[in-house]
């Protein structure tokens, strides 16, 4: 019966409390919901105690290794916080606002493409979604704090690489694994 309710005794207020928790961040996730990665781990580990934070790392990391869709992920801290419930209610919590928002936003944006307001906000997105992005990597890295010059060497590497060749990003990626699997981060 765990992997239908999970291993947390959880009751209605808390089962709404996960629902708008994540119906709340999914409207404010600019860039994917992996943005907004970091106020997740506040609730479910620090606020709830639902999770700890390799168990939260973890998480991120098995849905992100698998094929599918980016926002796997939290399907994962639902099933982790609750089974299939913790599932159901992560997951529409995440994807009812934001389809709903996403298809009426394309819509509006389709009759307005020229708009000078437009090509403003959408120019002023990439630095929110770049910072919001870092600030997910600061979280994942939590776990990492005792191989914390190790582990920010290698994101350093990547970035550059990244960004002066043409490299796949599969190779970084790879690197990464290996050292975990090391022991280096």
């Amino acid at each position: 019966m765990n992997w239908l309710i999970g291993s947390h005794a959880l009751g209605a207020a808390d089962w709404l409390s996960l629902f708008t928790h994540f119906m709340m961040l999914s409207l404010l996730a600019i860039g994917g919901a992996i943005t907004t990665a970091p106020d997740m781990q506040r609730f479910v580990v620090r606020e709830q105690g639902w999770l700890n934070d390799a168990q939260f790392t973890a998480c991120i990391a098995l849905a992100q290794a698998a094929p599918g869709p980016n926002v796997l992920f939290v399907a994962v801290i639902g099933f982790n916080v609750g089974g299939l419930a913790g599932v159901l209610a992560t997951m529409a919590g995440t994807l009812l606002p934001s389809t709903t928002l996403a298809l009426s936003a394309t819509r509006w944006s389709d009759k307005n493409r020229e708009s000078p307001a437009l090509r403003a906000f959408t120019t002023g997105m990439a630095p929110l979604t770049i910072g919001l992005l870092l600030a997910t990597g600061w979280i994942l890295l939590e776990p990492t704090r005792v191989h914390w010059l190790n582990a920010s060497a290698l994101v350093a590497l990547t970035l550059v690489l990244m960004l002066r060749t043409r490299l796949s990003a599969v190779w970084p990626i790879a690197a990464g694994a290996l050292a975990g699997v090391m022991g280096w981060v």
